[in-house]
């Protein structure tokens, strides 16, 4: 196996299960830098992790022995910094969104390909284990025909969350709830059922928080398949509950709530998954296990060296931003929106 040298572009929030994940790839991974722009996140990250800093971009996309870039910095950010590091021949891991519409993160997996450069997205919840078994089961068709695939994401996110100066507007994050929070279920929602032919959406914002973004969806999802669905979210949900799917089929229904999967059928058999303990319950967005970004990690140089595209490749990733378009434009225009 080829060990990869990786550099980190963002030490915030999201950093930590990365950090994590690998040290512990170590040394099938070695990590050559680590950056952010303000001197403060940089102290910060030093004092918890150690691995070599440096203050400029330029000293990473110079770097010809670094070959993969993993960016954690805000959605707006995505579109330079992903450019910059696919011109300088880096493979690039970006944490989710790939960008703020479907259009401009099409644009910049155009750019990859075109660039010769590997680009997956930080869908961790494709690799729980709960997901993967049930991922499997889907694939050899064990639910038979799929009837019923619909999501609830009922979390919170209380005030300490939107202290940060931005977080949650449109010019820092690019959205509200979808973009920032529920793209990981419905991405992993997507991954399970397929691709949706039409939704009708309610979107909207309660007020409550002072925001230009939506904190309230409602949709009804018509499948390409013929079934139906809906689509719950908000953060709004006080105190916060783990994010459900169910999927229910000819065969037989799953419930994937949180990292706990049920599946029961109608032979009388049962499927279980247990979540690990720490599991979130939708309230404090960071506590959860980093083994699935681990898995995540792992998976996409595992592809980069078989030169296979990889499960979180971000052209996968297309499908829940063109989602979440979608939904908002059918909110806006308060019409069905086919796909």
């Amino acid at each position: 196996m080829n060990t990869h040298r990786v550099a980190l572009i963002g030490l915030g929030m999201a950093v930590k299960p990365h950090a994590l994940s690998l040290l512990d790839l170590h040394p099938r991974v070695e990590v050559a830098a680590a950056y952010a722009r303000a001197p403060e996140r940089r102290a910060q990250f030093a004092a918890s992790y150690p691995f070599r800093l440096v203050d400029t971009l330029e000293a990473i996309l110079q770097d010809t022995t670094i070959d993969t870039a993993i960016v954690l910095t805000p959605p707006w950010t995505h579109d330079e910094l992903v450019r910059r590091c696919a011109a300088a021949g880096k493979n690039v891991l970006v944490e989710k969104p790939i960008d703020v519409s479907g259009e401009r993160a099409a644009a910049l997996v155009d750019c990859c390909e075109r660039a010769g450069v590997a680009f997956g997205v930080v869908f961790q919840h494709r690799f729980r284990p709960a997901s993967l078994a049930l991922h499997a089961l889907l694939e050899r068709r064990g639910l038979g025909e799929i009837l019923s695939a619909s999501a609830s994401i009922r979390w919170w996110r209380d005030a300490g969350y939107f202290a940060q100066p931005g977080r949650g507007t449109q010019a820092r994050d690019g959205g509200g709830v979808l973009l920032t929070q529920v793209i990981h279920t419905l991405d992993l929602l997507l991954h399970l059922a397929g691709p949706p032919a039409s939704v009708s959406a309610l979107v909207d914002n309660s007020g409550q928080r002072g925001l230009d973004t939506e904190d309230r969806v409602a949709a009804a999802v018509r499948w390409a398949n013929g079934a139906s669905g809906v689509i719950d979210a908000t953060n709004l949900a006080y105190p916060g509950f783990p994010e459900r799917i169910d999927i229910a089929g000819t065969l037989g229904s799953a419930v994937l709530e949180g990292e706990r999967l049920l599946v029961q059928l109608k032979d009388g058999s049962e499927i279980r998954v247990d979540a690990p303990a720490g599991s979130s319950g939708g309230a404090d967005p960071m506590a959860f296990s980093h083994a699935a970004h681990r898995a995540l990690i792992e998976e996409f140089f595992a592809a980069i060296d078989a030169g296979r595209e990889a499960m979180n490749s971000a052209r996968s990733g297309l499908a829940v931003q063109r989602l979440i378009d979608a939904l908002l434009d059918s909110g806006r225009t308060q019409r069905a929106v086919s796909f």
